[in-house]
């Protein structure tokens, strides 16, 4: 069962603090300039709006859900690297992903949204757009994810969605198309690694709408 998550919108249609995704949805969705987070806990949430939106922005703010011990057990991330991650409004639904760098939270690649995405091609879009970015620049910084389904599917260089290609969808079949090309003729020279979520928090792509 998902946790509860409070989304503030500081510009929208709607601002405050609102109890759903579907309610930010419908006050910043096509609206022009709209600002808008979400949160882990009420206590962060009001804390947050009665601050500005600036104090926020790119930055992440869950808190661990595992004990000290586990925590350090499993370590701390490289932020020397590159993060990943995609949101899809449904599955299947418009699906967009990205890149960026692990510690500055700077944009590398931005793509979407394409209709009739799901999440998981998203993920793998964006590892393997990643790991071509990386190995044209010579760049052997690791890519972490937190979808281990993408994972794999780089791994078997196969894109295992069982997604059927529609008129809707046809764009994301054709850089699915060009992505398995692109594993099958390149070895990737990064490590693709997990991103642990419930020690370290949202990825630093995360696009704060789940």
């Amino acid at each position: 069962m998902a946790k509860k998550k409070y989304y503030v919108v500081w510009e929208g249609r709607k601002t405050g603090i609102l109890d759903s995704w579907d309610e930010c949805t419908k006050s910043t969705q096509g609206y022009k300039g709209a600002k808008f987070k979400s949160f882990k806990s009420l206590e962060l949430a009001k804390k947050a709006y009665s601050e500005e939106y600036e104090d926020y922005k790119g930055k992440t703010f869950t808190g661990s859900e595992l004990s000290k011990e586990e925590i350090d057990l499993i370590g701390k991330p490289n932020l020397n690297s590159v993060s990943v991650d995609a949101a899809c409004s449904v599955n299947p639904g418009k699906m967009e992903f990205k890149g960026v760098d692990t510690n500055t939270r700077e944009i590398i690649f931005q793509r979407g949204p394409f209709r009739g995405g799901t999440n998981n091609i998203g993920e793998f879009l964006a590892i393997v757009l990643a790991s071509a970015i990386l190995k044209k620049n010579n760049d052997l910084r690791p890519i972490y994810t937190d979808s281990k389904v993408a994972m794999g599917w780089v791994k078997y260089k196969n894109c295992g969605s069982y997604l059927e290609q529609n008129e809707n969808n046809k764009e994301i079949f054709e850089l699915i198309k060009n992505a398995e090309k692109w594993l099958e003729n390149n070895q990737i020279e990064n490590q693709i690694l997990k991103w642990e979520t419930k020690a370290w928090g949202d990825i630093p792509a995360d696009y704060s709408r789940k």
